[in-house]
């Protein structure tokens, strides 16, 4: 934190290998945080077909443009 700044940081990990899968870092928590990290993840992987999410269910999570499928995961 710098003059009242934060930063926020979304994760996508891979549970069976316990590797990082993908990643993203903003200055604000919405949406687009998140589906910037699934992106990376699908593009590190190939793809995240057949993988589950679990989230904490917040805002960010249960927004209309996460929930319409805006977020491309490269299935």
């Amino acid at each position: 934190m710098d003059g009242g700044r934060f930063l926020y940081l979304a994760t996508v990990i891979d549970l069976y290998s316990r590797r990082l899968a993908g990643w993203s870092i903003a200055d604000h928590m919405r949406t687009s945080l998140v589906s910037d990290a699934l992106e990376a993840a699908a593009r590190e992987r190939g793809s995240l077909r057949g993988a589950v999410f679990h989230s904490d269910h917040g805002a960010q999570y249960t927004s209309a443009a996460f929930a319409a499928g805006s977020v491309k995961l490269m299935v």
